[in-house]
């Protein structure tokens, strides 16, 4: 298991906990959209609040599933920026559209972690109930109609379906503009110089394994491992701009 999701996991069951041994704890950590100027807070808080054992386990079952994927290939710190701000956009899109109705709970969050995931692998298959196959973007494209439905009036169930629609566009305009970013990353590796960015890796010997990231681990250990066995002169313009990010920064001040 990743460590966002880890740590996700372990708070949502942690708070639920306090939530129902705490008399009154939930009640400063609901997001009322009505008072959110009084209680800014709540934004983030109320994603860490379940209505009962059902609601979180759904929820935790979901985070669990769909969010190594997404973290392993997007790394940690953009994973932890999708969720809080798919959280943040359902609490602003009910903040707009109900403005009446209190909501809790981490579907926002996890949801902008679904569609990230239906982002990145439109046609795997997600087993509902354990039981029915269904392509990852047809799950997103089905419970956002049930969310557009249920929060127009289709069904009175209790559930905050803006605040998932909110999730979704949320996680939408993020993957978006991740997607501009390294687009323009990768225009500026193909326009750099071969002998720049041979440069960039002259400091490769310094390099702390210790220090990266289990998720780029992995491509490190092999960049280093193309350079033994074929030299610095072998390794593309990406694996070399690739690997003077770790290359400790008094290094790259040398050159």
């Amino acid at each position: 298991m990743t460590p966002v999701v880890r740590a996700l996991l372990l708070a949502n069951v942690a708070a639920f906990f306090l939530q129902f041994t705490v008399p009154g704890l939930a009640n400063a950590f609901v997001f009322v959209p009505q008072l959110v100027l009084l209680r800014p807070w709540t934004i983030v808080t109320y994603m860490f609040l379940h209505g009962g054992f059902t609601h979180i386990l759904f929820n935790m079952i979901a985070l669990f599933f769909f969010g190594p994927r997404v973290e392993s290939r997007i790394g940690s710190r953009p994973f932890t920026t999708l969720y809080f701000l798919s959280g943040i956009a359902g609490a602003g899109l009910s903040f707009f559209l109900a403005p009446g109705s209190p909501i809790i709970g981490a579907s926002a969050g996890v949801f902008g972690v679904m569609l990230a995931f239906a982002h990145f692998w439109p046609h795997e298959r997600i087993y509902i109930w354990g039981v029915l196959p269904v392509p990852a973007r047809i799950l997103v494209i089905a419970t956002t109609v049930l969310a557009l439905w249920g929060g127009f009036g289709g069904m009175q169930s209790g559930t905050a379906h803006f605040a998932h629609l909110g999730g979704y566009i949320g996680a939408f305009f993020y993957l978006w503009w991740l997607g501009r970013k390294r687009t323009s990353f990768k225009r500026r590796v193909e326009a750099a110089p071969a002998e720049a960015t041979r440069k960039a890796v002259t400091g490769w010997k310094s390099i702390d394994l210790t220090s990266v990231h289990e998720v780029n681990r992995g491509e490190v250990n092999r960049i280093l491992d193309k350079i033994s066995a074929q030299g610095v002169g072998s390794l593309t313009p990406q694996e070399r701009i690739f690997l003077s990010n770790f290359v400790p920064s008094d290094d790259r001040k040398q050159e």
